[in-house]
């Protein structure tokens, strides 16, 4: 190989290195936008957590506090490529309302699970139930939830794969059905 040509080869390769830094430093960019945005919108929902646990017991919907229009918690996440500076949350403020959160969900059940409910209404039938069927039956029975028939189906699923309730088929119709115990 000439020497002009390891030049070449290494004039090559140094631009190759050179565009390769670039397109790295603009991808790390890009991902420290996304990750302002994220932080952004995690405070937002910190704040709505805390809003929501704070007037919790309000049953009258005209008791709760309005919104100003000025008000810093109004603001909607930007929608640009660029993200605006974002208010830190110090971290002892994220721990304790994550921590409160997580006790609140295990200390105080405030509705039954999706799974026991589908498992109750299913002990009220003797035959095989189509998740549709389950489902407007759990809309009339329970006006308060109103889970998507996807979610239905899927929370059928993981009772079946539980071995709480068992599926059948029959050409394109899937069906449930309760697994009787042996007790």
């Amino acid at each position: 190989m000439s020497s002009r040509s390891a030049a070449t080869l290494r004039s090559r390769y140094a631009e190759q290195a050179a565009s390769d830094l670039a397109d790295n430093r603009r991808r790390q960019q890009e991902l420290a936008d996304q990750l302002a945005v994220l932080k952004q919108q995690e405070a937002l929902l910190l704040d709505i957590l805390n809003l929501a646990e704070r007037y919790e017991g309000f049953a009258d919907a005209s008791r709760l506090p309005e919104q100003v229009q000025d008000e810093p918690g109004t603001a909607k996440a930007p929608t640009a490529k660029k993200a605006a500076p974002v208010a830190k949350v110090p971290a002892a403020k994220k721990a304790a309302a994550n921590t409160k959160a997580k006790a609140d969900a295990k200390g105080k059940s405030r509705q039954p699970l999706l799974g026991d409910l589908l498992v109750a209404l299913l002990a009220g039938h003797e035959t095989p139930q189509p998740a549709s069927d389950l489902r407007e039956e759990l809309l009339a029975k329970h006006p308060d939830r109103n889970p998507t028939p996807q979610v239905v189906r899927n929370t059928l699923e993981s009772l079946v794969a539980k071995s709480r309730i068992r599926r059948h088929k029959k050409q394109r119709a899937v069906m449930y059905t309760l697994v009787k115990s042996a007790n």
